[in-house]
């Protein structure tokens, strides 16, 4: 019998880190190039403007994001130089420091997500139907909250 994602939990596991990569190699090029956002910081600009006020902690964002602490830490460091992040510490606690968008960083990011709306949908909407897409998504959102709920350690980028 020929392994396939429905007996086999290693082809499954293998077809969901290789569709990933897949979707990264075709989606990340044009972000990169048309607009000058490494994924990682697509991923931080993102996360700050869906949050309140367009600020999150530094650790919340960590803790959020796929990065490490360290590499969080690297990639607010180039969007702080890059005019598009603006770093601050807490009046109340000096431990605390938060991550914000400036107005550059809220004009490049949904500049950058309508370029990334515009690939992902012809990439999963060409594919799956909407019934399929919403499936999809509960099914890695459960998924992922295991994982994190496992302990798993994000991956160094």
């Amino acid at each position: 019998m020929r392994a396939t994602p429905a007996n086999d939990l290693l082809v499954l596991a293998r077809l969901i880190v290789e569709t990933a990569a897949l979707m990264r190699r075709a989606v990340v090029p044009c972000i990169e190039r048309d607009h000058g956002l490494p994924t990682q910081s697509l991923d931080v600009l993102v996360r700050l403007a869906q949050a309140d006020g367009h600020r999150l902690r530094m650790s919340d964002l960590a803790a959020q994001s796929l990065l490490t602490p360290s590499g969080l830490t690297r990639a607010v460091d180039r969007l702080c130089e890059a005019g598009l992040v603006d770093r601050h510490n807490c009046p109340h606690d000096r431990r605390v420091s938060f991550a914000s968008l400036t107005a550059e960083g809220t004009a490049r990011v949904a500049t950058a997500m309508a370029c990334h709306r515009t690939a992902l949908r012809q990439l999963l909407g060409e594919a799956l139907d909407l019934s399929e897409q919403k499936t999809m998504a509960l099914l890695l959102l459960r998924l992922r909250d295991r994982l994190v709920a496992a302990g798993a350690a994000a991956p160094e980028v």
